[in-house]
């Protein structure tokens, strides 16, 4: 039995961007070789929404460390921007999300 990195996705329902940072996230999953669980967090509550996810939404945690942490964003129940090759987006790109699985691909 292989461990898998420990991968989470906050989220808020009303952003139109968590199922693209979701998709993406399977995909980069599988093809880095780190399993397929993702642990889902739905951010609900004003008052608790920055503290759970103090980036916004979607927010992707690996090991539970937001390794795109430096770019600052409003936090709770607001949409969060990505800086990408292509310009800002609502969700980082397969590559990006590649680029940041890489040190814990494959078999663990």
């Amino acid at each position: 039995m292989t461990d898998v990195v420990s991968v989470q996705l906050l989220y808020f329902e009303g952003c139109p961007h968590w199922r693209t940072a979701d998709q993406r996230l399977q995909e980069a999953l599988r093809l880095a070789g780190c399993g397929d669980h993702i642990e889902y967090r739905k951010v609900e509550a004003t008052e608790n929404a920055e503290a759970a996810s103090p980036h916004g939404s979607p927010t992707v945690l690996i090991e539970g460390v937001d390794p795109f942490n430096g770019h600052s964003a409003p936090g709770g129940e607001s949409c969060r921007l990505y800086s990408t090759p292509q310009g800002l987006a609502g969700a980082p790109t397969l590559d990006q999300l590649l680029e940041v699985l890489a040190p814990y691909g494959g078999p663990r």
